[in-house]
């Protein structure tokens, strides 16, 4: 993501060295933790998105409103989020979303034992799943409090790390686990951030599905536009408008008086309920 905790050329230098359950769909075959509850409708959004480090101002949104994209990811929270969101209010997400635009709330939580970069935040294997409960219902309290109900997806990121270390992956995949599962206790779609490389393709290829996020949004920056044809991994996954790609990053693009460096993601996934 954009400079979330490190500059985008450390990020670069990371990514090429590492080289919900829905009520309308699963993403994921076996989906579990989410009978108990009556799920809110999906809310779906499939077209062009933008995420920056820290959400533009409401002139800004206003500016940028001219249908090129529909949607923008915001960081809700997680103490590894990198940029300041001074406008990133209730009052702003109501009014943006008056404007048309669809959220998609980011959270920035702890990371692997075996990441290199440096993170205020990081879990071992044994405190992971514990780091996970406790991250995760913090992810839903910043949404809660910005006016993102229940029947929203909150996706986490994950940054790359060497996912051929058997020990740092299987603790990995226990804190996105115990992320997911309590997500959905609270009623909560669960999504993932991830590159293809590496974290993203730990959750795509894990044997063992369960209580995996529903949602994989993966970082491929090959210019593409799309979330089918360049899909790296089995196409029977994440099916039924539960994909997003992440296609190119440091766009530097100005719209009216406001210029704004963004990435640039296809679309074809949950978005957040504003209530």
């Amino acid at each position: 993501m954009s400079r979330h905790k490190s500059s985008k050329k450390g990020r670069y230098i990371a990514w090429s060295t590492a080289v919900v359950v829905v009520a309308a769909g699963a993403g994921i075959a076996a989906q579990t933790s989410m009978a108990a509850t009556a799920w809110p409708t999906q809310k779906t959004y499939t077209g062009r998105a933008f995420d920056a480090c820290t959400a533009p101002s409401l002139a800004a949104m206003k500016a940028w409103n001219t249908g090129f994209y529909g949607a923008a990811a915001v960081y809700i929270g997680g103490k590894n989020r990198g940029c300041a969101q001074p406008n990133l209010t209730a009052s702003w997400v109501k009014s943006v979303n008056s404007l048309g635009w669809k959220l998609i709330p980011l959270y920035v939580g702890a990371q692997p034992p075996c990441q290199t970069s440096g993170n205020k935040e990081k879990f071992t294997a044994s405190t992971a799943a514990a780091v996970g409960a406790s991250n995760a219902k913090d992810a839903v309290a910043k949404a809660k409090s910005l006016g993102m109900k229940a029947g929203s997806p909150i996706y986490l990121d994950m940054e790359p790390y060497d996912i051929t270390n058997k020990a740092c992956n299987d603790a990995t995949l226990t804190y996105v686990r115990s992320f997911t599962k309590t997500l959905r206790t609270n009623t909560y779609r669960a999504g993932y951030y991830g590159f293809s490389s590496s974290s993203a393709k730990a959750i795509a290829t894990a044997s063992d599905k369960t209580d995996l996020p529903g949602n994989l949004w993966y970082a491929l920056w090959d210019n593409k536009n799309t979330t089918t044809t360049d899909w790296p991994w089995d196409p029977k996954l994440f099916t039924d408008h539960s994909r997003a790609h992440q296609y190119m990053v440091n766009s530097k693009e100005k719209r009216g008086a406001y210029t704004i460096t963004v990435d640039r993601n296809a679309w074809d996934a949950p978005v957040a309920i504003i209530g």
